[in-house]
């Protein structure tokens, strides 16, 4: 009996046991229970959509004040939080990348939405720079209008003409809203001329061509249709931004997509959750779609690339992102259940087979080719954690599957290698500096532009509009440097001590120009560029820069070298740093290259000097930001990335077989 006992009280022992284990997958910690109610809300907590929708994308060029003016939206809407939520976030709150911060630019597209007499206004945010304009591209699709934003003083400048002509080549009519009207310098009359001749060049439709104009200050927070200096002007403050959101209503058209079909939506941005995975965000080109209903994602030529059921959709909320039970023709919404899909493939219901079309966006006309890190500092940074050839290629295949407008392809010239390509340099510098900042350690070609065959033998190279702003005095001189590069002026306005000039250069030429043109003009100057076309190749270009200092030693660099080596050109390094031989340490006085020893101490001996014999007082050495090394180094040069440093090498580091290889190609 006692025995039965036993073997009884084990048995229920195991059997408690085995219910625990078989439970305890289901038990989730409380952060994650928290989480799991507030992303899978039921249709009573979800947020309601309303009926009537408006979809609108906000335009311009570069620093025309597209974020700040969103911002003033959301406040003015009362959908930032309150006080509380806008001290907290401060200033350009849709800027939430580190870099977008640091740099002052829109980098991604960015998607919010605000409720105004009860329609739902869907906002997206795009750059104004010209190396991100495939972010403008691949949301144009998403909207039903676009808010043109223009400078009054500015007026219509490269990326202007850029983000209109795609907007124009859609069927989009545009808003147009003279931002900063407060400052004294500003011209709307003349703006709004500038504007139309700009659409008419353009092959506008009548209905593109008559837009409705407001004034506005988004520093100020208010917008107005009332022209300045007219009746009622004094009191263009008080109604806030309501004349811009009521004009949205009027002049944005509903959606007017299909909600009988079977649901279908192309993915234009892509995110990520740490409960639910894979977040696809993109507008509902027909059907419906609710909660946990099943759906698969297709490629470009039809292939079935995931399949599985939606088990989040969420609408964005000012700076949320809110969950909805369902999703309807029109809506802009984000689908989590696909952790394998990506951007530009087409989410929708079993039934359906057959892709959408994706968003076409231009080809990328610049490239770079990215290689692990080969030289004697290698893995020597406390800091990198990501050195070998496959985690790079790895990061780089990840950027491509979001970022529509970079692509990348094997490297012919080093298996370990791989090339990237990108509408600019300052777009790879970007990225370049999230892997540099993620723990990454490599080294980087300069950047090629990339050409094309005309068809008859001939090749193709991309050519930029070049808009600069400059003082009178320092006209002269950019316009000397530009015309030596293939450079071609089309345009001199000068008005109140300012100079503006409108050129076609070579893609090429422009890379390496940023770094001397605002050594020119003293910083006071502002050059923007955007692509124009592919035209034929305009030749050799002048050189972007003199010859290299570079060290033959490896140690530590001492004052006394140094010292010697600085009448020789401008240095890079100072007293203390480390280097290696074929490390770049400074720019040469003349065209050919030194080779240098920094590290050489003076010898020791018995001979006693007086002190002021002994000081060695040194220029400061030269600094580069990452951007500027990226677009200083030449063809035979790489740089050496690392996330505490950025150093400029020759390819070849040793110098005799750097000489051997020179004397060849004279042959």
């Amino acid at each position: 009996m006692a025995g039965d006992a036993l073997a009884s009280s084990i048995a229920r022992t195991i059997g408690r046991a085995r219910a625990r284990i078989a439970l305890a997958p289901l038990v989730r910690p409380a952060w994650a229970r928290g989480r799991a109610r507030a992303l899978s809300s039921s249709a009573a907590d979800a947020v309601p959509l309303t009926t009537g929708r408006r979809n609108v994308a906000i335009i311009a060029h570069v620093d025309h004040g597209k974020t700040t003016l969103v911002d003033r939206l959301l406040r003015h809407c009362e959908h930032a939080g309150g006080d509380r939520a806008t001290e907290q976030l401060g200033e350009r709150a849709m800027d939430s990348n580190a870099q977008e911060r640091e740099r002052g630019i829109t980098i991604m597209s960015k998607i919010t939405s605000i409720v105004w007499r009860g329609v739902r206004v869907n906002i997206v945010d795009t750059p104004g720079h010209a190396d991100f304009g495939g972010e403008v591209e691949r949301v144009l699709g998403m909207v039903d209008s676009v808010v043109l934003l223009v400078d009054a003083t500015e007026g219509v400048m490269a990326q202007t003409k850029f983000v209109l002509r795609k907007a124009i080549g859609r069927g989009l009519r545009p808003l147009v809203v003279l931002n900063k009207i407060d400052r004294d310098s500003a011209r709307p009359d003349a703006v709004t001329n500038e504007l139309f001749d700009t659409m008419v060049s353009m092959e506008a439709q009548d209905e593109q061509l008559d837009f409705p104009v407001l004034y506005a200050s988004g520093k100020q927070g208010w917008a107005t249709a009332t022209p300045p200096g007219s009746e009622g002007w004094a009191a263009r403050e008080t109604a806030g931004m309501a004349p811009l959101l009521d004009l949205v209503l009027e002049h944005c058209p509903p959606p007017a997509d299909d909600e009988t079909a079977p649901f279908a939506m192309v993915v234009t941005m892509m995110g990520h959750d740490a409960y639910l995975g894979r977040l696809l965000t993109g507008r509902v080109a027909q059907g419906r779609i609710a909660i946990n209903d099943k759906i698969h994602a297709l490629s470009a030529d039809g292939t079935v690339v995931d399949e599985g059921r939606a088990t989040g959709l969420f609408v964005a909320q000012a700076l949320s992102r809110l969950p909805v039970s369902v999703a309807c023709a029109g809506d802009v919404v984000t689908v989590a259940g696909l952790p394998n899909a990506t951007v530009g493939q087409t989410v929708c219901s079993l039934e359906l087979l057959a892709p959408l079309s994706a968003p076409q966006v231009d080809p990328p006309t610049v490239s770079m080719t990215v290689l692990p890190n080969s030289g004697p500092l290698s893995g020597k940074d406390p800091k990198a954690k990501h050195l070998t050839s496959q985690k790079i290629k790895a990061r780089i295949l990840a950027e491509t599957l979001h970022n529509v407008s970079v692509m990348s392809a094997p490297c012919m010239a080093d298996a370990e290698g791989i090339d990237v390509f990108g509408r600019g340099a300052m777009q790879l510098g970007v990225l370049v500096e999230n892997m540099r900042r993620e723990g990454y350690e490599f080294c980087i070609s300069p950047p090629r532009v990339v050409t094309r065959d005309d068809g008859n033998g001939g090749r193709l190279e991309p050519f930029e509009d070049v808009w600069v702003e400059v003082d009178d005095e320092h006209a002269g001189s950019v316009i000397d440097k530009l015309t030596a590069r293939k450079g071609e002026v089309h345009a001199v306005v000068s008005a109140r001590g300012r100079t503006t000039l409108q050129i076609i250069a070579p893609a090429r030429a422009v890379m390496g120009f940023r770094s001397a043109f605002f050594s020119d003009t003293r910083g006071t100057g502002v050059l923007t560029t955007a692509f124009r076309a592919y035209m034929p190749w305009a030749g050799s270009v002048v050189a972007q820069r003199k010859g290299a200092l570079i060290s033959t030693a490896s140690g530590i660099t001492t004052a006394y070298a140094l010292v010697g080596i600085e009448p020789r050109g401008n240095l890079f390094v100072g007293t203390g740093e480390e280097v290696y031989p074929g490390q770049v340490i400074g720019e040469a006085s003349g065209e050919a290259d030194i080779d240098v020893n920094p590290c050489k101490a003076k010898a020791l001996t018995n001979f006693r000097t007086t002190s002021a014999e002994e000081m060695i007082r040194l220029r400061p050495a030269r600094t580069f930001a990452l951007e500027e090394a990226i677009a200083f180094i030449e063809e035979d040069e790489l740089l050496e990335v690392t996330p505490s440093a950025v150093r400029m090498r020759k390819s070849e580091l040793d110098s005799s077989r750097r000489r051997a290889k020179e004397r060849g190609s004279k042959r």
